[in-house]
């Protein structure tokens, strides 16, 4: 049986292209600045107000690439589908608040990303978490990098290889590999977030501002091992679990919704009916 070809909610263009490529490369500077910095240069002399800084930088641009992809092609059936979606994923969000790991939204970011492509994918990672954002009371400097560190996430669920060859127990496996492994590099990015913000607070795991990369490299592997490897590794094994044992019947709904709303079909109006003149 030949698999039918996907159906892509978005599709990139140049431009979405390139946006995408800018606030992607910008938030790599965002996130590893400490690690790109020299010691003597001025970011690092203000390490404790840079973290802001790129926050506003990256709300604004976050802003903007979702903006161009939207105006390349998220149309009205595109938009109905990233509410619902967007709407679950935040409202599956505070299910784990509090809990080490137990964040089953994550499951649901990979799956649609594969379904409904990276450009999709982008949008719907950034906009649900700034909706758990609003929803949990989460808003402050680290919301704009965990809508580009979900962004990243659900994009790269689209970009994995086979979408429309690979099915059954092998795209499952596939699934849950990325969604274990691109869990734990959420949680990596996002310590990179907020450990600047630790300042001299804990000596021997904080940013220290006049170290050199591998003294800094050294403290912040023990940071992420002291204060999230538990947390990322539930979160890990909770998206595992719940793509195998949820993602077939999670996949079937996506793509039958995927095929019935005919993303790419034009809308067209046909003109009313009228009677002949008696």
């Amino acid at each position: 049986m030949t698999a039918r070809p996907r159906v892509r909610a978005v599709r990139l263009g140049p431009r979405s292209l390139a946006a995408l490529a800018l606030v992607s490369a910008v938030g790599v500077a965002a996130f590893g600045w400490p690690f790109l910095a020299p010691p003597a240069s001025r970011l690092s002399a203000h390490a404790q107000d840079a973290p802001w800084l790129f926050a506003g930088l990256l709300v604004l641009l976050v802003a903007v690439v979702t903006a161009t992809i939207s105006e390349s092609g998220l149309g009205p059936k595109a938009v109905a589908m990233l509410g619902v979606l967007a709407a679950t994923g935040a409202a599956l969000r505070p299910i784990g608040a509090g809990t080490a790991g137990i964040e089953p939204m994550f499951f649901l970011m990979v799956l649609s990303g594969r379904v409904l492509g990276p450009g999709f994918g982008f949008v719907l990672g950034s906009v649900t978490m700034f909706a758990s954002a609003l929803l949990t009371g989460g808003v402050g400097p680290w919301m704009p990098f965990q809508m580009l560190a979900m962004g990243w996430f659900t994009m790269g669920a689209g970009l994995l290889p086979g979408p429309d060859r690979l099915r059954g127990r092998t795209e499952l496996l596939l699934l849950a590999l990325y969604g274990f492994l691109a869990a734990f590099a959420y949680g990596t990015v996002m310590n990179l977030a907020g450990w600047p913000f630790m300042g001299t607070l804990a000596s021997s795991i904080a940013f220290d501002p006049h170290a050199g990369i591998p003294a800094n490299l050294a403290r912040f592997v023990a940071y992420c091992l002291a204060t999230s490897l538990g947390w990322d590794l539930g979160r890990a094994a909770v998206t595992v679990v719940l793509t195998l044992v949820l993602g077939p019947a999670v996949l079937r709904a996506l793509r039958r919704a995927t095929r019935r709303a005919a993303f790419e079909a034009p809308v067209t109006f046909e003109a009313p009916v009228t009677a002949p003149p008696p």
